[in-house]
Formats: C-alpha cells, structure tokens, sequence
C-alpha cells in the first residue's frame, strides 16, 4: 500500500510559478513510477507529466511541455512538479499517483494510487 501527500499549491499570479510536491509512504517508492494530473471544475481529469522509476525518463502533455518539469528524489520518496510560466487555464486540483511498476504512463486508469489533490489557482 502507497499513501500519497501533496503540498504546495496556492494562489499565483499568471506568469508566476508554483512548486508541488508529492510524499509517499513505502519503502517500493524508488521502483514505482509516478505521476502529475488536474481536475479542473466540471472537467474529467486530465495528466500532466509522469516520470519513470529512476527519474531518467519523462513525459508531458503539449499544454505543459516547455513550463512544467516532472522530477524526484527517491531518498526522500518525494516526486515534485515544477510549473513556471502559469496561465489560468492551469487552475485546478493537481494529483499526485503512482503506479505499481516502474514504467511511465499517461493514462489515468493505469495508476494505482492517488494523493487527495491540491489546489492551484493562477489569475489573470
């Protein structure tokens, strides 16, 4: 079992940048691969970067490629997503999930544990 916490949201200014972070409990943390979605109200949830095991392989969705930057520190069980460069249609509830094996994906349903969220809100 994998519990995730996320932190770092807030209210940011368009243009500005926000931090998150992810914390996991486990000790497979370091062999799981992790991932970064976003809700927006009335809106499915949609990912945004994802990152394998070991860190050396990333992959991002068009909206936020070039201003987001998916990374971890597997000593710290910690995954962090980066996001410069904001826009308000980056507003939403950011999750955090991780996968039982060590290979990156996009696809929601192919996560097996989700954080409760964190909000980001960006004004114009």
């Amino acid at each position: 079992q994998v519990q995730l916490v996320e932190s770092g949201g807030g209210l940011v200014q368009a243009g500005g940048s926000l931090r998150l972070s992810c914390t996991a409990s486990g000790r497979t943390f370091g062999s799981v691969a992790m991932g970064w979605f976003r809700q927006a109200p009335g809106q499915d949830r949609d990912f945004a970067a994802t990152i394998n095991w070991s860190g050396l392989s990333t992959y991002y969705a068009d909206s936020v490629k070039g201003r987001f930057t998916i990374s971890r520190d597997n000593a710290k069980n910690t995954v962090y997503l980066q996001m410069n460069s904001l826009k308000p249609e980056d507003t939403a509830v950011y999750y955090c999930a991780a996968r039982r094996t060590s290979a990156y994906s996009s696809k929601t349903n192919d996560y097996n544990y989700w954080g409760q969220g964190t909000q980001v809100t960006v004004s114009s």
